[in-house]
């Protein structure tokens, strides 16, 4: 990575919770901490995580969503954007005006990148209405350069289950989106991993499974990964800096439902000792 070079801007777009570090609280945290000026457009605005317990939500109206969309489609250093992150939706319309300012990002600057981190569902099930999965499979997704669902998200795009990973690989190559970075993928006993399916190869970033992750996990993993991108890192290192500094923060938790972004942000620096990685594929 060059830590020299001007870095360019970035326009996440995900959840924005007042009490907590999940969605564009860890995106926006990882990002700037990486050097990235970054464009924040929150999707939906909760108290906190509803794991957590019952919050309100605020959704911006339809219009004024896709018109504020239109202002950042509009404005004169659209050019200068070199990433484009969307999370969690809070409505399935706003896939539809975050695809109009991909494709104005991109018209603009071709050597841009989407990543687009599908936050439908985990291990309880899908947890988005299916406007909600269907607009984002359908309109987002074809989109992207890199995608990171976890693997049960895979499972609910593709509307199939998988049991191994030459399965997921299989759903992601047949994605055809370029990148797909497969958080929670398979691995050996009492461990699990981050799988990536891209052109070069595949990849598994492997390490201790631990007891009760904090939230915000998939979202900062997402984050990271384009950050080193953007950096200039090749995937395989992208995945391995990613999934180090991210099992360093989920040590540090010590099973709080929190990431200690602010306390723990040295460990986007440190690579983990305990991440293997390798090529099996």
């Amino acid at each position: 990575m060059n830590a020299h070079r001007e870095k360019p801007p970035v326009i996440v777009f995900s959840s924005h919770v007042a009490h907590g570090a999940v969605g564009n609280r860890a995106v926006v945290f990882a990002l700037e901490r990486l050097g990235f000026p970054v464009v924040a457009v929150p999707t939906i605005v909760l108290a906190w995580h509803p794991g957590e317990g019952q919050a309100t939500r605020i959704i911006p109206p339809d219009e004024e969503f896709s018109g504020l969309i239109g202002d950042l489609v509009a404005a004169p250093w659209l050019g200068e954007v070199g990433g484009v992150l969307s999370g969690y939706l809070g409505d399935a319309a706003q896939a539809d005006a975050i695809a109009g300012l991909v494709r104005g990002v991109k018209a603009r600057n071709p050597e841009a990148l989407y990543l687009c981190d599908p936050v439908v569902g985990d291990d309880d099930g899908v947890y988005v209405s299916p406007e909600i999965l269907a607009a984002i499979g359908e309109e987002l997704v074809p989109l992207a350069d890199i995608m990171t669902p976890n693997r049960h998200e895979l499972s609910f795009l593709r509307h199939r289950d998988y049991s191994n990973n030459d399965e997921l690989v299989a759903a992601a190559r047949q994605s055809r989106v370029a990148e797909s970075l497969i958080t929670s993928a398979f691995a050996g006993h009492e461990r699990t991993g981050n799988l990536l399916v891209a052109p070069g190869g595949v990849y598994l970033a492997e390490h201790a499974a631990l007891a009760g992750a904090p939230h915000g996990t998939g979202d900062l993993v997402a984050a990271l990964y384009l950050a080193h991108r953007l950096d200039g890192a090749e995937g395989p290192a992208a995945l391995r800096l990613a999934t180090s500094s991210t099992l360093r923060l989920i040590e540090m938790a010590s099973g709080s439902p929190e990431l200690p972004l602010a306390r723990g942000q040295a460990a986007f620096f440190a690579p983990h000792t305990g991440v293997s990685l390798d090529k099996v594929g």
